[in-house]
């Protein structure tokens, strides 16, 4: 986590401008818009996305059910019900400016998520017969500060690319801004397990990508310690060179978790490709890129909201996100599951294959 702030100290600047609690000064001057760049990151999430597809119709064919037989399902809850209405009625306060309202505008996104984490679950309740929720209780509560404490690790990436900012804080002082933040983050891996949770109740996602072809990976482990040393000093130089290696703040994290579990003797998120799983890597990246859209939705009206600048592929935009920036959320998915995992354990384990 110190690595960027590493590469700050080793250059010279000033490390405390970093450190900004609110952060509000915007001391990264971004490249504007470049063709060759965007062409250069099109292809990429083509790639990414077209992997994702390719993956899903695999499992498709390999699919052995229709659906969840009609025993284990059960009527979606009332709690379902009712985490719907705090969803939809949330919505509707964050995009409006009730007078009446003035005093909790800025706080509505926990409430819009807390009610969408229920109603995913709820879901998941009336396709299979359980959820997350009621299978993992207790962890499932401890998800929710372990959330706030790995999203904090991004907001502190964030202050070297500076790629998003907060508008509506104005006049918070740093523990209301880091009370109110911390809350809004808790909803982040919670969020995106359930939705994991509700993806594996469909076949094609579930006993299907459970059944594909084995892809063998080299466990080599001089491979493993070359990623690592570029994947280390790639975060590290992110506050120098923000424009080039801002991508690197979702991959990096990534590679170096991945690698130091490889060089622990331990199986990594990718060990299960090897025996034909797919789940651990294409189910997690399609959660998080469903909580995304629902994330830049309903950030897009509200009061107190994020504004991307992104270098080079700042253009054509679906809500405030340009369309590019989706591709961020297939590799945050995999880090959604990682530090999900440490909380609840395997969730791949608690759903069998039909």
């Amino acid at each position: 986590m110190a690595l960027p702030l590493l590469g700050i100290v080793i250059t010279g600047r000033n490390a405390a401008l970093y450190l900004e609690i609110p952060p509000t000064t915007r001391y990264v001057q971004h490249a504007g818009f470049s063709w060759a760049w965007f062409v250069f990151f099109t292809l990429a999430d083509l790639l990414l996305m077209g992997g994702l597809l390719w993956a899903v119709c695999c499992g498709r064919k390999r699919k052995t059910a229709s659906d969840p037989p009609a025993s284990a399902r059960k009527p979606f809850p009332w709690w379902g019900w009712a985490g719907l209405a705090l969803c939809l009625l949330s919505w509707l306060l964050a995009w409006q400016r009730f007078t009446w309202f003035w005093l909790f505008q800025p706080h509505t996104f926990l409430p819009i998520w807390a009610g969408f984490i229920l109603a995913v679950n709820a879901l998941a309740v009336k396709r299979s017969g359980s959820c997350l929720l009621l299978r993992r209780p207790l962890g499932f509560v401890l998800l929710f500060p372990a959330s706030a404490a790995f999203w904090w690790i991004f907001e502190f990436f964030n202050r070297f690319v500076q790629n998003w900012y907060y508008t509506g804080i104005e006049g918070m002082g740093p523990g209301q801004y880091s009370y109110f933040s911390s809350l809004a983050f808790a909803t982040v891996l919670p969020g995106v397990l359930s939705m994991i949770d509700l993806l594996l109740t469909f076949p094609a996602l579930g006993n299907g990508l459970a059944r594909c072809r084995p892809i063998r990976l080299s466990t080599s482990a001089w491979i493993a310690r070359a990623f690592l040393v570029s994947a280390g000093l790639g975060l590290s130089l992110i506050g120098i060179y923000p424009d080039q290696l801002f991508a690197l703040l979702w991959v990096s994290p990534l590679v170096i978790v991945l690698c130091l579990q490889r060089l622990a003797g331990r199986p990594t998120l990718l060990h299960p490709l090897g025996h034909g799983d797919w789940r651990p890597v294409v189910v997690p990246a399609l959660a998080a890129l469903t909580c995304g859209f629902f994330w830049e939705m309903w950030n897009f009206s509200s009061l107190a909201r994020w504004t991307y600048s992104i270098p080079y592929v700042q253009r054509f935009y679906l809500f405030e996100m340009p369309i590019l920036g989706y591709g961020g959320y297939l590799p945050f998915g995999l880090e959604c599951l990682l530090a999900g995992s440490l909380v609840i354990g395997n969730p791949f384990g608690t759903r069998p294959i039909d």
